[in-house]
């Protein structure tokens, strides 16, 4: 029987609803976000006489701290109430931020726009447990996979293109802070009312008792994920894609500017490349896995993801311009487009290692346990993003070039992939099992 793509499931109220609704929330984060880190940066003196690197590590600061401090709560909640009903909570209550924000942004009050900015990560850290949760209890098995990838497709083109438009809002010259205020309050609205189509997804767990000591529980939440040794390895690999990408990602405003001597749009250039890529990955799971949940692909995403940032070290290298240029000056100097095809090589491999991932923890736990599972891991992607930046920045202080940080970031990543697959023996079992498979597909 032949098997249905993934882009059929947008025919169906089963799925269709719930991804635009997260899609609009990812978009939502972002265009807000960018839009007060874009205010602060070419405004700042309309708003603050503070210092702006402060602000602009603040503010990421803020909205990922709730993710440490509140998605063992979420994980409660998400296993214990009916998930589309706590969804349209969540978004009203994005409403509620964005309103908030809109008077900030209409009375020029710096601290209301940094306390939504801290609201939308409440926001994210309580949809994140029901997020991954949601998914396994709607879709077969068979097309977890391709689920799994449309939806971090949406999440990352939500965020580049957020990125994008936040900047777009904010800059317009004559009515930049009515058309930020009102695009993000018209955004959450819309995604209000795609989750009013959600059905219904009863919870594992009704009878939960919720555990107010959110340090307590996310202590027992990550412990009884380690119980599971494969899972709780998913967990950690994950977390580890969170750990890779945010030192990729936060050198390349630096690296345009220092390194390759651009301007704004070289930045944008490479963002959305990566974003692309990952999107590519994702949406690329289904095809390679044969409709199945196949961790084969971790092991192939792994060794991509140390080869291309092996290989993006050796291009910056390579790469000799020293005059200011623009994105169409710098794709006709050497190595350029070698650059760019780096970055997007490491999204594609990036997307191919994670979504097994998700698929694997979400096959694998307790399914009474899910969403706390998926809370836990919340929890240790925003650690590891935070150790990112503090590895990031002390490295940088102790002389390394953005370049020979990218070098180290892809040998600190074959050496945990290495302690991976020596831990869980499954993955490389796995992934020798996938290369024989996938040649016999391709036979047929």
């Amino acid at each position: 029987m032949r098997k249905t793509s993934q882009f059929s499931l947008f025919r169906q109220r089963r799925f269709a609803p719930f991804f635009w609704t997260q899609f609009l929330g990812a978009l939502n984060d972002n265009v807000f976000k960018t839009g007060v880190m874009t205010a602060l940066t070419f405004d700042a003196l309309h708003w603050t006489t503070m210092d702006r690197g402060f602000l602009n590590n603040l503010i990421p600061g803020l909205f990922i701290l709730p993710f440490v401090l509140i998605s063992a709560f979420a994980g409660q909640l998400a296993d214990k109430f009916e998930k589309s009903c706590f969804i349209r909570r969540i978004k009203l209550l994005e409403i509620g931020i964005m309103a908030i924000a809109g008077f900030g942004w209409m009375t020029h009050n710096l601290w209301l726009l940094i306390a939504a900015v801290a609201g939308m990560g409440v926001h994210s850290a309580l949809f994140g447990p029901v997020k991954y949760a949601y998914l396994p209890q709607k879709l077969e098995a068979s097309e977890l996979t391709g689920g799994n990838g449309v939806v971090e497709m949406g999440t990352f083109v939500g965020i580049l293109l957020g990125q994008i438009l936040g900047a777009m809002l904010v800059s317009h010259q004559q009515s930049g802070l009515e058309l930020i205020a009102g695009g993000a309050l018209a955004i959450a609205l819309l995604g209000w009312i795609c989750s009013r189509r959600i059905p219904d997804a009863p919870p594992p767990v009704p009878q939960l008792k919720i555990n107010w000591n959110l340090f307590a529980e996310t202590a027992r939440n990550l412990r009884f994920s380690s119980r599971n040794k494969t899972v709780f390895a998913a967990m950690l690999a994950n977390s580890w894609f969170w750990f890779y990408g945010a030192i990729l990602l936060a050198q390349f405003p630096v690296y345009t500017e220092a390194w390759l001597h651009g301007d704004y749009s070289i930045f944008v250039l490479l963002l959305s490349t990566f974003s692309l890529g990952v999107g590519t990955g994702s949406l690329l799971c289904e095809r390679l896995s044969g409709h199945k949940v196949e961790i084969g692909l971790v092991p192939l995403g792994a060794i991509g993801l140390s080869l291309f940032g092996y290989d993006l070290y050796r291009a910056s290298l390579a790469y000799g311009n020293t005059t200011a240029v623009d994105v169409f000056g710098f794709l006709q100097q050497v190595g350029s487009v070698h650059i760019v095809l780096d970055c997007l090589m490491i999204g594609i491999v990036g997307g191919i290692y994670i979504v097994p991932l998700f698929a694997l923890v979400q096959t694998r736990c307790d399914p009474q346990h899910m969403s706390r599972t998926i809370a836990g891991m919340n929890i240790l992607n925003a650690l590891f993003m935070v150790a990112a930046a503090l590895v990031a920045m002390v490295l940088l202080k102790a002389g390394l070039s953005i370049p020979q940080l990218f070098l180290l970031t892809a040998l600190l990543n074959a050496v945990f992939a290495l302690g991976l697959f020596i831990a869980v023996p499954e993955f490389p079992v796995s992934f020798v099992a996938w290369i024989r498979s996938y040649r016999l597909r391709r036979k047929e």
